[in-house]
């Protein structure tokens, strides 16, 4: 899909949601006027306006796709958002339970009775039961393992079984396998026959009697080949597989670099247990980027935006706390140098600049770093050579913006020793911000924590006390 086709998608979808929430909007409007009329005939106008709303509104979620409802119930408040659900036809609401955040599945799977969370499950194959399951009711679960055949059951407790940063976690259970010793003519009468082929198929999985992964035969290679050729002369016998307790995230990056679709998972002993599709590891790497984010903002978890005020409390008070014992932690280095502002008042205007420009730089070093360490590109035994090229960098944007900043500082104040003292602190600054930018995620690593976890928080805390230290600090030496 091309960027135009991508934007038009995207224009079409924020259409969509406008004509839903202006529907909501209408029936809002509608029940308003006819709880206001009089008379025998209110309960009838109310009922039939109110459907012809719903009905309306029920036809156009309908042709949507899933990923497309599940768009529009994150973008809607809680009530129309229980509202909307109520109208999707309950054969669908397995794929839009797998669509939406954690958050907001949350509030959907709390509207749901026992019955219909049950019918919404069985329609799940194996590897989608294993990722709704953790926030089902427990009773639910029993009973939805009850009614699975054996295949099935050893297949969710597979997949249950792994950590769900491991690939076993994330891998799939439909596939079709082959034979080494039959031929492509063989293959393509075994798949006319099939009703259709799972998702993302882009190779067979060839296996021997003991189910030992032996190759995989690309579909491409099928199709292109002569029919009367062997499996094993076309099947390309050494592909990239993975086991179940690897990482997810490592499977996502090789995904990336080997431009896979689909890939094949395998035990200790090559027996083929499952696999890889893409759609599972473009929503890893999405969800992996946004927890990121909101690590490095200081947010435990993901937020519904339109959660109730004590659950947004409870996700961001922490890292709060923390910021406001650095920010009084910062102001107490200004308090040291009371008696310095109350001298030179240019002082007090320009040590936010200092501080400011520091928090910047550290927050480039440190999203630099995380990067890299989430594409494995460093490790900690990294750490010397990356803070020296990181205090070179900062050494050069110190010397040459604290350069323009002192000059400014001398046509402002006409004291070119203020303007020294400002590149200097401005300097200094920088290498502090750069120094913490390497350290801090390193660290966090080091002691087995995520090295985005509140980095923006601490290397800004850091920049603010060490700038306003400092610069403060200097001009008492030199200009006082």
């Amino acid at each position: 899909m091309t960027e135009v086709e991508v934007k038009k998608a995207q224009d079409s979808l924020q259409s969509r949601l406008a004509q839903v929430i202006e529907l909501l909007n209408r029936q809002r409007v509608a029940e308003g006027l006819t709880h206001r009329q009089e008379g025998h005939h209110q309960d009838r106008v109310e009922t039939l306006v109110h459907r012809q709303n719903l009905v309306e509104l029920q036809r156009k979620l309908e042709d949507l796709h899933s990923a497309d409802v599940a768009y529009i119930l994150e973008a809607l408040p809680l009530d129309d958002r229980l509202t909307v659900w109520q109208l999707v036809k309950a054969d669908r609401d397995g794929d839009i339970l797998l669509e939406v955040s954690d958050s907001v599945r949350e509030t959907l799977i709390a509207d749901m009775d026992d019955h219909e969370l049950l019918a919404a499950a069985k329609e799940m194959d194996a590897d989608e039961l294993a990722d709704l399951a953790p926030e089902l009711p427990r009773d639910v679960i029993h009973e939805l393992m009850e009614t699975l055949d054996n295949q099935q059951r050893e297949r969710v407790r597979s997949a249950l079984s792994y950590n769900e940063d491991q690939v076993g976690a994330l891998m799939d259970f439909e596939m079709v396998t082959i034979r080494e010793d039959v031929s492509l003519e063989v293959v393509l009468r075994y798949l006319r026959r099939l009703k259709e082929l799972p998702g993302h198929t882009d190779k067979l999985f060839v296996v021997d009697y003991d189910g030992v992964l032996k190759g995989v035969l690309p579909i491409k290679r099928l199709l292109v080949n002569d029919p009367e050729k062997q499996v094993a002369e076309v099947m390309a016998s050494d592909p990239v597989s993975f086991h179940p307790d690897e990482d997810a995230y490592d499977a996502a990056q090789a995904f990336e670099r080997y431009d896979l679709i689909s890939a094949p998972v395998v035990d200790k002993n090559g027996k083929l247990i499952g696999r890889l599709t893409i759609d599972e590891m473009v929503d890893l790497i999405r969800e992996e980027s946004e927890s990121e984010v909101l690590n490095m903002a200081g947010l435990r978890e993901e937020e519904d935006i339109f959660a109730s005020v004590w659950k947004s409390l409870r996700n961001r008070w922490a890292w709060l706390a923390i910021n406001l014992i650095t920010a009084f932690l910062a102001s107490r280095v200004i308090g040291l140098f009371e008696g310095s502002i109350e001298k030179l008042v240019a002082l007090a205007a320009l040590m936010p600049i200092v501080a400011g420009i520091g928090g910047n730089s550290g927050n480039q070093t440190i999203t630099m770093i995380v990067r890299a360490m989430a594409l494995d590109q460093v490790n900690t035994g990294s750490t010397s050579r990356l803070m020296r090229k990181e205090l070179a960098v900062a050494l050069i944007n110190g010397v040459v913006w604290g350069g323009v900043i002192g000059v400014v500082a001398y046509l402002l104040y006409g004291s070119w020793s203020l303007g020294v003292v400002m590149t200097a602190a401005m300097t200094l600054n920088l290498l502090l911000a750069a120094l913490m930018g390497v350290l801090i995620p390193m660290t966090l690593a080091r002691f087995g924590r995520d090295p985005a976890m509140g980095a923006s928080v601490m290397i800004t805390a850091m920049t603010d006390s060490g700038g306003f230290f400092i610069f403060l600090g200097l001009a008492t030496l030199f200009l006082l």
